[in-house]
């Protein structure tokens, strides 16, 4: 998955003709799971129409500060466009508007759009190769980058006047890369490597049945997303799992029994700068796993079981320069426990929840946590969606742990 996905991208484009590009670039955005709304310049709908860009991206497509209806007329609001978005990419990016965006010139929708925004603006230069090299834009571009704008710098090549050289549009794939790569190597967990447990284990009792519990995995996958989405390496090792994850930075790695989980977590631990462990482990397996399925019988069946290995203690033990975070499910004294837990296995923090709380434990897509850090100090959070109680989880861990 893209660092792209679920973000909000607004796409300014004015009258050049690499605008005939922006299909293409619209699309790419759309295939990385980006909700895309686009601003045309009057002038840029003689290079490629609006019908074109409003298909493509599935939102209807502004060029005036007004629409009109029969006898109504809509507001473009530029304002509401401009805090709209996650990102502003202004592609192909004119001279004659690079000039308007340094001066604060407002002569339509898309400048005034511009200067409303307050999130990360790219643009992509289009010229002619004189025009490119010319003082005035050179000087467009430094004064541009002064004010926190991000240049997509113009490659060479072939230009629409039959001259070569610098001033082409970088083409589609490649901004799109750029907006990629430079989103992430900003983002906090950028070089961090993280392990991440999730879901139950099942020990067998024969061929056929198993101990287990109700763990859905669904609070592991959220934090494996979240960590990823904030630049990490992350390494997830699920028991049986239902759930889903494509993050091209998500490693995963699925497992069946505590002692497999026991074996991988040992194996990556070293590597890893933090190690968050959310699964249920079994606390016990059969002492003797029997080769065929046993029969029922009306006597009552005898098993004799026996601990797993605990791999939040066995990590606690030998951790070196690692956070070590673990998880504590509790229905009764569930501070006390929570805190006992930190001390028993040498963690930097402990994420606790109760089945006391309603919404909270298994198979809900809901939680309500409370963090406990080796200090000692807590940190409750309301009722949340897993997904947000996962970003909560990583927030804390970059604002007071990283």
């Amino acid at each position: 998955m893209s660092v792209l996905s679920g973000k909000k991208i607004l796409l300014g484009i004015t009258a050049g003709i690499a605008a005939y590009k922006t299909a293409s670039l619209v699309r790419l955005f759309i295939k990385l799971g980006a909700d895309v709304k686009v601003i045309m310049t009057p002038a840029s709908k003689d290079f490629i129409t609006p019908l074109t860009l409003s298909t493509l991206s599935k939102n209807p497509v502004h060029s005036t500060f007004y629409d009109k209806e029969e006898e109504n007329e809509l507001w473009n609001n530029h304002v509401d466009l401009g805090l709209w978005a996650d990102y502003f990419l202004i592609a192909p990016a004119t001279a004659n508007t690079l000039s308007k965006m340094v001066n604060g010139t407002c002569n339509n929708l898309l400048l005034a759009t511009y200067l409303s925004a307050k999130c990360p603006v790219y643009f992509a230069p289009a010229m002619d190769l004189d025009m490119y090299i010319h003082p005035s834009t050179k000087n467009s571009l430094e004064k541009l980058h002064s004010f926190g704008n991000i240049l997509i710098p113009a490659t060479s090549g072939e230009l629409a006047s039959g001259l070569v050289g610098e001033g082409r549009m970088a083409e589609p794939e490649d901004i799109v890369a750029f907006i990629e790569n430079d989103i992430l190597s900003k983002l906090p967990l950028k070089g961090k490597k993280i392990l991440i447990t999730a879901g139950p284990t099942y020990e067998a009792i024969d061929p056929v049945r198993f101990i287990g519990n109700h763990s859905s995995g669904k609070m592991g996958f959220a934090i494996a997303n979240a960590a990823a989405n904030l630049g990490a390496e992350v390494i997830l090792i699920s028991g049986p799992s239902h759930q889903q994850i494509q993050h091209s930075l998500v490693k995963r790695i699925n497992v069946i029994s505590a002692d497999e989980m026991y074996k991988e977590c040992h194996t990556y631990f070293k590597e890893v700068d933090i190690a968050i462990l959310s699964a249920a482990v079994a606390d016990y397996k059969p002492k003797n796993i029997a080769d065929q399925k046993i029969k029922k019988k009306d006597s009552t069946l005898r098993m004799e079981l026996t601990p797993t290995k605990d791999i939040l203690a066995s990590l606690g033990e030998i951790k070196e320069h690692q956070l070590l975070i673990g998880f504590a499910l509790e229905t009764n004294n569930e501070i006390e426990n929570a805190k006992n837990k930190i001390k028993r296995k040498n963690l930097d923090a402990i994420v606790l929840n109760s089945l006391q709380d309603k919404g909270a434990g298994f198979a809900t897509n809901t939680n309500k946590i409370t963090i406990i850090d080796k200090n000692l100090n807590e940190k409750p959070f309301e009722l949340k969606s897993k997904v947000e109680v996962a970003k909560d989880i990583m927030n804390e861990i970059v604002t007071k742990l990283v």
